[in-house]
């Protein structure tokens, strides 16, 4: 599945973001809020079982969009997202669907000037977190990290330390 995934600590606030969505799709999907200096995008995260898409009494909410002709802008979605990402705009409820119809991908990863917004597939990043876990454990890592783990996991280092 591929998510929208924010290095928040890239972000420099500068909505280009939130602009580029705005202009393809009439409001901004994605928000970003200063707080204490550091900024926070707001957007929806296209959760497995949406509480948005459970309490929606016309049907029209999914977890990968909205069908604005049955939605009746009733702001329950908006009450029930853990995230805040809903918003109520021109008599419909929207939310982040990635582009999900634009070949390109979506505006506000390619609008990012910092790369601080990515499209990614989870699936394979936490196959390829699995494999460097792996990795480091067989002790295999590119890394060359002096732990403890490392000097007690190796039989020739194990003696040499105790002799110490």
């Amino acid at each position: 599945m591929q998510k929208i995934i924010v290095q928040r600590d890239l972000c420099d606030g500068c909505k280009d973001c939130e602009r580029s969505c705005e202009a393809l799709h009439g409001t901004s999907r994605i928000n970003i809020i200063e707080f204490d200096g550091s900024y926070y995008p707001i957007l929806c995260q296209q959760c497995q079982d949406p509480a948005c898409e459970v309490i929606c009494p016309t049907g029209a909410m999914t977890n990968t969009g909205i069908d604005s002709d049955k939605c009746i802008a009733c702001g329950l979605c908006s009450l029930a997202c853990p995230f805040g990402s809903i918003i109520i705009y021109d008599k419909s409820s929207e939310k982040c669907n990635r582009c999900a119809d634009r070949p390109e991908g979506p505006a506000c990863v390619q609008a990012c000037s910092k790369r601080a917004i990515s499209l990614v597939d989870t699936d394979k990043l936490v196959d390829k977190k699995r494999e460097e876990y792996i990795a480091k454990i067989a002790g295999k890592s590119n890394k060359q990290n002096k732990t403890m783990l490392n000097v007690l996991t190796s039989g020739s280092r194990i003696s040499k330390a105790f002799e110490d």
